[in-house]
């Protein structure tokens, strides 16, 4: 077993990972295993238990990140409108082709051919010719006749449906806002306790994404808003979206159901594209390594699929079910280590290709980026490497310019530090960058001579050594730049 308090240099990759928290992680000590053997970010799913229990989660996560000796986030992520079934006669209906059933208001089916769902205007926003998918697109029908309390549909794609298993409406226009009141209050709770990122599902459009940010705003939270992209309306309006937010989730599993599925890996890396662009974080999520909920070996293809993300340029992937309920969640981590270690060093002739472009690309004409911030981080990425410096380090208020760094993907171990700690912990999903805690920020001898004892007593740096160091003169309020290189005596 992983020793359970690593260094805060240490990382066996450079992407990072995030994990959901389930029944088979709870409890801190196995917490510190999966922290132990490489998560970066810890996802609280919304859309099971309550208040009460996440309040334990995330006391349980802020513990372990104590006892490791190093940030971690906390991604809190919104149920949204999800559609769900109500409940089936023997929690389950075996449901063949042709057969004929329909969905009605109401709580509870009258007879056998009956489905209710949690979505009550769901009968007056479907249109015949609609098609509804089940347990997770495994079961399709088509709506073939409407009525004023019932939508009559016929099975076209037969299969095993469950009880409380999701709903999908590919092609449905639907009234559901992407903050409903659950996630009105949850959002809320998130602001109140701290969290540092909330994903936002099901968006549609950058008017939502506004929506919650300025609600987490309006209760004194720095919390950073991740899109969930799991609609076609999302893939419509991609740019838009990913400037609005703070992050991306290429959510696939509902993204694979809402699309055509031959599609989702050409709009996964559409969506990468876009954030690398706008230098946005982006997450890959669902099935990444689904078989390891019963196995400890992974599938070749979801090998070849998490070394595809990473591949196109993805700052993180996530674990789902394997480590919410799976029986090998610290095996699925460090398997997920394994791969990004194996695959990382084919990615190092792509940074000249994530140059910014600051004549053509009007992205650095917004807020998004500071020119003279890109400017400055590539070259001194570039510095580091031909000079062979042992490490780049970051002074970062709000962790801009941290991002910055991490989205030239330099082969260079960089160090983040920031007075904040909030800041800290967003840094765990910024690729290659290793948060460190406890430096002082406000002049740079200062910083490099703790960084020089710090980087002396773990081991790590020697007489010789150099060290890049990016900060800012303060003639340029808004910007870093300034670059040092520092060799140790």
């Amino acid at each position: 077993m992983p020793e359970t308090n690593i260094p805060t240099y240490s990382r066996p990759s450079q992407t990072k990972i995030v994990a959901t928290i389930g029944p088979a992680c709870a409890g801190q000590d196995r917490l510190v295993e999966l922290a132990s053997a490489g998560v970066d970010v810890f996802r609280i799913n919304m859309a099971h238990g309550d208040l009460t229990q996440h309040a334990a989660t995330l006391a349980a996560v802020r513990g372990v990140a104590e006892q490791v000796g190093r940030p971690l986030a906390v991604l809190m992520d919104l149920a949204g409108p999800k559609i769900r079934l109500r409940e089936l006669p023997d929690g389950q209906i075996t449901c063949d082709a042709d057969d004929t059933y329909r969905f009605v208001r109401g709580h509870e089916a009258k007879a056998p051919n009956e489905l209710t769902t949690t979505y009550e205007p769901l009968v007056d926003e479907l249109a015949v010719g609609n098609s509804i998918m089940l347990a997770d697109g495994t079961v399709s029908m088509v709506v073939e006749q409407l009525g004023n309390d019932f939508a009559q549909c016929r099975v076209v794609q037969p299969g095993l449906i469950r009880s409380r298993q999701g709903v999908n409406l590919p092609g449905a226009k639907l009234s559901a806002p992407a903050l409903g009141p659950a996630d009105l209050e949850n959002a809320v709770w998130g602001a109140a306790n701290g969290v540092d990122f909330v994903g936002l599902s099901f968006v549609r459009s950058p008017e939502e994404i506004r929506q919650l940010r300025a609600l987490l705003d309006s209760h004194g939270s720095g919390a950073h808003v991740i899109a969930k992209i799991e609609k076609p309306e999302a893939l419509e309006r991609i740019d838009e979206i990913v400037e609005a937010a703070d992050g991306v989730m290429v959510a696939r599993g509902d993204l694979g159901v809402e699309i055509d599925i031959a599609r989702v890996a050409v709009a996964q890396k559409d969506i990468i594209a876009e954030s690398n662009r706008q230098r946005k974080p982006v997450i890959i999520a669902t099935q990444m390594l689904d078989s390891m909920q019963h196995s400890r070996l992974p599938t070749r293809a979801e090998v070849a699929d998490v070394s595809n993300a990473i591949l196109d340029g993805a700052d993180a992937c996530m674990l789902s079910g394997e480590t919410a309920i799976g029986k090998y969640p610290r095996e699925s981590v460090e398997m997920m280590h394994r791969i990004a270690v194996a695959t990382e060093p084919l990615c190092k002739d792509r940074p000249a290709a994530l140059l910014p472009d600051f004549d053509d690309d009007p992205n650095f004409d917004s807020d998004n980026v500071n020119q003279i911030t890109e400017a400055t981080v590539f070259a001194a990425g570039r510095m580091a490497e031909e000079l062979e410096a042992e490490m780049v380090v970051v002074a970062s208020g709000s962790g801009a310019t941290a991002l910055a760094l991490s989205k030239d993907q330099l082969y260079v171990p960089v160090i983040g530090v920031s007075d904040s700690a909030e800041t800290l912990r967003r840094m765990c999903l910024y690729w290659g960058v290793v948060p460190l805690p406890g430096a002082p920020t406000g002049d740079s001898a200062a910083l490099l001579e703790h960084i020089t004892k710090w980087g002396r007593a773990s081991g790590i740096l020697d007489s010789g050594d150099r060290i890049v160091l990016i900060a800012g003169t303060g003639l340029a309020v808004t910007a870093h730049n300034m670059i040092v290189v520092h060799e140790i005596e």
